[in-house]
């Protein structure tokens, strides 16, 4: 025999939908999820010391040639001005991946004949990069942020 379907029915009826509903939004949502990683494991000791990355930047604007980079088949090239007299000729780059830390390249390289160090295409995955340039000059530190999209 059939009970009679009365408000209260209805709303457990609702509420139990409605369950089913945020349960399954969770479900659907999570499985896309990319890792969430902070910027650096040493957050607080970098903020500490960031005017120092203020000052480097503040440096390399005031530059009248600043280092440029091209893309090619082999790699990025970060060609610097031939007036640019850079102490002990070694320049730090950090490839820097905002959705995947384990793609981060961060090396020191010699520049070469040219003036210009390249950073070799077997090491970068396609994505979205910033690309941080940081050297010295007469122990005055500058450094140049550049957007990279690697295809």
């Amino acid at each position: 025999m059939l009970k009679k379907f009365t408000w209260a029915h209805g709303i457990i009826a609702a509420m139990g939908l409605f369950m089913i509903f945020i349960l399954s939004m969770i479900f659907i949502f999570t499985q896309n999820w990319q890792n969430a990683e902070m910027v650096s494991e040493n957050y607080y000791a970098d903020e500490l010391a960031y005017q120092g990355v203020i000052n480097a930047k503040n440096n390399a604007d005031a530059l009248s040639e600043k280092p440029s980079f091209h893309q090619d088949t082999n790699g990025i090239t970060i060609t610097f001005p031939k007036e640019r007299k850079i102490d002990e000729s070694i320049v730090d780059f950090h490839l820097f991946r905002t959705n995947d830390a384990k793609l981060d390249v961060k090396k020191s390289l010699t520049l070469d004949a040219n003036n210009s160090i390249t950073i070799p295409s077997k090491i970068i995955f396609p994505g979205s990069y910033t690309l941080k340039i940081t050297w010295k000059e007469n122990d005055k530190p500058y450094q140049i942020d550049y957007d990279v999209l690697w295809k």
